[in-house]
């Protein structure tokens, strides 16, 4: 359990209790609000240096870092700037205006570690791992800021893919 990771996202407000809806379409009486972290440079800090620190922990295989418009830029972002590994931004579907694409940043035929911001089902994460893979990525890995314990392991087992939460939700629910 991460203490001082749980302490940081208290701090700036990321834990917020009331009736919610979630992205997949469930309901919540708690919403973990990653953008709070992610626009306080301190807490973005510190994110981005666990999940750097799992990359060379666990000797994973990667070479660029991706992330799922709009929750995960930032945290792409800081990670890439983190680990001097090129980032990889997945828009949530295709741009049919200018160059066009669905993808920021080359992906075929590369590894890719994604991070997320929350997961519940990893339904968001998932689809565009699908994608990225269609288009010769590879993706094994993703590293998520807080894990909601509600299916996105098992949806990612699946895929072969592991998820690495930096905090459950019941260890930042518990404190």
């Amino acid at each position: 359990m991460d203490n001082e990771l749980i302490q940081a996202l208290k701090d700036c407000g990321a834990v917020k209790f009331g009736d919610f809806t979630l992205a997949s379409g469930r309901k919540s009486n708690y919403y973990i609000d990653i953008k709070k972290a992610t626009s306080d440079p301190g807490t973005l800090t510190l994110i981005a240096g666990r999940m750097v620190a799992i990359i060379k922990e666990q000797h994973m295989c990667v070479e660029a870092i991706g992330g799922v418009a709009v929750g995960g830029i930032p945290l792409a972002t800081a990670v890439s700037l983190a680990s001097g590994l090129p980032l990889v931004i997945v828009r949530k579907s295709l741009k049919d205006y200018g160059t066009g694409g669905r993808f920021i940043g080359d992906i075929e035929g590369r590894s890719l570690l994604m991070v997320e911001d929350v997961t519940t089902t990893g339904g968001s994460v998932i689809e565009a791992i699908r994608s990225l893979r269609d288009e010769g990525a590879i993706v094994d890995s993703v590293i998520t800021v807080v894990d909601r314990d509600e299916g996105a392991q098992s949806g990612l087992n699946a895929m072969d893919v592991k998820l690495v939460p930096l905090v459950c939700a019941s260890d930042l629910l518990g404190q």
